[in-house]
């Protein structure tokens, strides 16, 4: 779309589950408005799950940026990675676009949602914007971005 743009000008870092080692429970990234993004994709890595470990990740919707009437995203979750099944040292992407989120209802907010069960795990996570609407992407970068070269 934009021959000449460079990457971090058509996507940015809007949210993260900074790596680390993750212990049974749930963690989530702020909400995060969908309006000046075309798309938006999570990224989901592990590292070293521990024995018998459990990781899921989903993305949410919500009215607006407090959470308000929270609910999943319907087709937005991985299938379970799992320590004994391989799931280490492993990426998945989820996808979403605004308009798969209940706009009609007045959903416009997404956050991402990682469950680690039965026992602690190396995970982090981002969500991307991608293909921004109005300005290029890096203008939307979380505070947290501390270079971009």
């Amino acid at each position: 779309m934009f021959p000449n743009a460079k990457g971090s000008e058509l996507f940015a870092v809007l949210a993260t589950i900074d790596p680390a080692s993750l212990a049974v429970g749930t963690a989530t990234t702020g909400w995060i408005s969908v309006a000046n993004f075309h798309a938006l994709v999570a990224s989901i890595e592990t590292g070293a799950l521990g024995t018998s470990a459990t990781l899921d990740a989903k993305l949410q919707q919500a009215l607006d940026s407090s959470g308000t009437s929270a609910k999943d995203i319907t087709g937005k979750a991985i299938t379970q990675l799992t320590q004994a099944g391989g799931g280490s040292a492993k990426q998945a992407l989820i996808n979403v676009k605004p308009e798969e989120l209940d706009t009609v209802n007045g959903f416009g907010f997404v956050r991402l949602s990682i469950t680690v069960g039965v026992a602690a795990s190396l995970a982090g996570a981002q969500v991307l914007g991608v293909n921004p609407r109005y300005a290029t992407a890096d203008a939307f970068n979380q505070a947290a971005v501390a270079q971009i070269v």
